[in-house]
């Protein structure tokens, strides 16, 4: 089994900074791909950032220049440093690792409420 823990959201004027964290724990094995995904209300769920294979890094066009997504695999943990958050970026984030050599599987946090005040 894996287990992803969620840390570090919360309430922020717009213009600060947030960083979020999420550890993984379990048979953690061929990391594919980890990173963040956020859902707002009354929308669909999108990505945000992810680090993939080899450390290349895939950023939402809304969050360039102002998101900076790493990694520490020996840890299993993967972090979202947020700057300059604006109102839009208030949602529910999702921490999120793809495993597997051969077969892939998904496996998701439980989600961090983020809310940017105006």
């Amino acid at each position: 089994q894996v287990q992803l823990v969620e840390s570090g959201g919360g309430l922020v004027q717009a213009g600060g900074s947030l960083r979020l964290s999420c550890s993984a724990s379990g048979s953690i094995f061929n990391i594919n791909a980890m990173g963040w995904y956020r859902q707002a209300p009354g929308k669909q769920r999108e990505l945000v950032a992810a680090i993939i294979g080899g450390g290349a890094t895939n950023y939402a066009d809304s969050v360039k220049g102002r998101f900076t997504i790493s990694g520490d695999n020996a840890k299993n943990t993967v972090y979202l440093q947020m700057s300059s958050l604006k109102p839009e970026d208030t949602a529910v984030y999702y921490c999120h690792f793809r495993l597997g050599r051969f077969v892939k599987s998904d496996y998701w946090g439980q989600g961090t409420q983020v809310t940017v005040s105006s």
